[in-house]
């Protein structure tokens, strides 16, 4: 059940302490405060109940050695802008759970994490993990191949409490959207062609989804305005943008 609009949008936008460089929003939910850093492109930090989640931690976002150590730390895909063991090494301590794709698990010879498929659904450390489908449909390579090909790739659904926050990942507007019966309150869709998606695209996945928050990420030197304008009238859905190139 989605937590009423007044209640979820009531968020606080404060300065995050780590060498006062990330900001962060305040979700209240129904287990607890759900405080969300942006860290750059596609790496985010939530912070739940005294548990640090680390989402797609690589050093071209930031200098992980600096930011705090993860009880869980999600990769969505293989690719170097995503996966980055550098970056995973820093957050590691002996109780983190890692979770990827087997894809990116045939890259990390001799690591040890779980890995989740497309339609997998797990309970870690009290939060509901449902990993989605993430590929491309019509944004290829000049050999035919999707930047993105289907079945590599992850996207997420976090639930803190009754609050459900969808990671896209790097995908288009995928026709899995339209199955998907859970209602989303926050979700973080990726806005760069040719690897992700058009603000078309991703105002089309929005009408889909329906979250009470979305949050454009991974969108490059994507004109986020453009985005603002085509939901202008979805007054359901407020679009927050925010530092994630």
């Amino acid at each position: 059940m989605k937590l009423s609009v007044i209640t979820l949008v009531a968020f606080v936008f404060t300065a995050l302490p780590l060498q006062g460089q990330f900001k962060s929003d305040v979700i209240p939910t129904s287990g607890g405060d759900l405080e969300m850093f942006f860290i750059g492109h596609g790496s985010l930090m939530f912070k739940f109940n005294d548990q640090v989640i680390h989402i797609d931690p690589v050093m071209m976002a930031a200098d992980y050695s600096n930011l705090p150590d993860a009880d869980m730390i999600l990769v969505s895909h293989q690719h170097s802008d995503h996966l980055d063991l550098k970056a995973i090494k820093h957050l590691l301590k002996d109780e983190t759970s890692v979770v990827m794709t087997r894809t990116c698990l045939e890259q990390l010879e001799g690591f040890t994490g779980i890995v989740m498929e497309n339609g997998d659904k797990e309970n870690i450390k009290d939060i509901g993990i449902w990993a989605i489908p993430a590929y491309n449909i019509k944004h290829v390579r000049s050999n035919g191949i999707p930047y993105h090909p289907k079945g590599e790739g992850n996207g997420y659904i976090l639930t803190f409490g009754t609050t459900h926050v969808l990671i896209g990942g790097d995908t288009e507007n995928i026709p899995e959207y339209e199955d998907i019966n859970q209602a989303i309150d926050v979700a973080f869709l990726p806005m760069n062609t040719p690897f992700t998606m058009t603000p078309e695209m991703v105002a089309d996945a929005a009408l889909t989804l329906r979250p009470q928050i979305l949050y454009p990420y991974h969108y490059g030197g994507t004109d986020t305005q453009e985005l603002v304008k085509l939901l202008k009238d979805e007054q359901e859905i407020k679009v927050r943008i925010r530092d994630l190139w």
